[in-house]
């Protein structure tokens, strides 16, 4: 999964980078909303982290912008601003969550993992093909038939994670690579190639199907 980070405070900036990087998200990290904007024009998000206090336009200006691209993206607000007013324009303007600084790495974790469920439609806390299931707090995957488990590296759950959002979907090896990489991460020329396998070798060939010449996919049982 991808995530734009919009965050002028450089301490607070390379914290959260470095602990989304850990927890197995691509992120792409901006100070400004100018920047913002022209990132998500440029490149397709799963999740926005969204400060209000920010350089030029601010955090409810882009907040606008956002939504008038793209009306279903999750938007979490992370401000120091407490007054019921702040919070009130944040939500009423589309925001999805509004977290007030400081706060625990583990909340904003799980916060970021709630809006992904509501944002696949999912009411479960883990991902599910009807094959196997996918813990996102735990990143341990369980083969339903024989309830085998297995306990996935960062970049291994990050490439199943996004297959598993799409089941059924076939993804192309830029789409792995976005969900994995974020700005200036230098990707091997087979590194996709290299996780499918050792996911493969540990979950079976099946887990993942290729589809030659496009790209790859899991299956959606039913």
């Amino acid at each position: 999964m991808r995530i734009l980070l919009v965050e002028d405070d450089p301490m607070v900036g390379e914290v959260l980078e470095s602990s989304l990087k850990d927890a197995s998200y691509a992120v792409d990290w901006v100070k400004n909303g100018d920047d913002a904007l022209a990132g998500f024009a440029a490149q397709p998000y799963d999740v926005v982290l969204l400060d209000l206090g920010l350089p030029g336009k601010d955090g409810f200006t882009v907040l606008d912008g956002l939504r008038r691209k793209d009306a279903a993206v999750p938007v979490l607000i992370l401000t120091a601003r407490d007054a019921l007013a702040d919070r009130l324009k944040g939500l009423d303007g589309g925001a999805d969550d509004y977290i007030l600084k400081p706060f625990e790495m583990s909340e904003l974790l799980a916060r970021i993992r709630a809006v992904t469920r509501r944002s696949s439609g999912s009411r479960t806390p883990v991902m599910n093909n009807g094959i196997m299931t996918l813990d996102p707090a735990t990143h341990e995957v369980c083969l339903l038939a024989s309830g085998e488990r297995f306990l996935l590296s960062n970049r291994e759950y990050a490439l199943l994670a996004a297959l598993m959002l799409r089941p059924g979907g076939i993804l192309s090896r830029r789409d792995l690579e976005d969900s994995i990489y974020g700005w200036g991460e230098e990707v091997e020329s087979n590194a996709i190639e290299f996780l499918i396998h050792a996911l493969r070798k540990k979950l079976g060939r099946e887990a993942i199907k290729n589809i030659r010449g496009v790209g790859w996919q899991v299956s959606k049982s039913g």
